[in-house]
C-alpha cells in the first residue's frame, strides 16, 4: 500500500509540475516571449515545482521520523 502512495503522489506531483510548466509557456508566449524564451520560462518552472516538492518531501520526513 505504501508503494502504491508513493506512486500516485510523485505521478500527482509530475501532473501539477506540467501544467505549472504549460502555464508559464502559455503566459510567456502571450507576453510576446520567443518560443525558446518561453520553453526556458516552461522548463526553469517545472524544475522549480520538482524542488519545491522534494523539498517539502524532505521537510515532512524529517518530521515524521
Amino acid at each position: 500500500m505504501t508503494v502504491a502512495v508513493v506512486l500516485l503522489a510523485t505521478a500527482l506531483v509530475i501532473v501539477v509540475a506540467l501544467l505549472a510548466a504549460a502555464g508559464a509557456g502559455k503566459l510567456a508566449r502571450m507576453d510576446g516571449a520567443t518560443y525558446p524564451a518561453a520553453l526556458t520560462r516552461a522548463a526553469v518552472t517545472f524544475a522549480a515545482v520538482i524542488t519545491l516538492a522534494a523539498t517539502v518531501a524532505g521537510a515532512f520526513a524529517a518530521l515524521l521520523t
